[in-house]
């Protein structure tokens, strides 16, 4: 009876390890991938731009989406500086 459990258990190892061996995991995307804005300009996946097609603006990241590279929005509208042209505070 003790050859049982240890059958059971070379049979169960053996079906795991096959269920394993099948399993391929996902490669990083190519560090060649880039997204392309309007004017021709390669980004690199991850970076963020501001896309503007009329009087519409928002901030996008290039992204990797079923293998293709892709904008994807992240918010309606871009940051701006702003300088202010006002008298400087000196307080102290």
């Amino acid at each position: 009876m003790k050859s049982v459990p240890a059958l059971l258990l070379v049979v169960l190892v053996s079906v795991f390890a096959g269920m394993f061996s099948t399993v391929s995991f996902a490669s990083p995307p190519d560090a060649r991938c880039t997204c392309r804005n309007r004017d021709g300009s390669k980004l690199e996946l991850g970076q963020t731009v501001c896309i503007r097609i009329g009087d519409m603006a928002y901030l996008a990241r290039c992204e990797m989406e079923l293998n293709v590279t892709t904008w994807r929005k992240i918010r309606d509208g871009c940051p701006e500086a702003r300088l202010s042209l006002g008298e400087p505070s000196l307080t102290r």
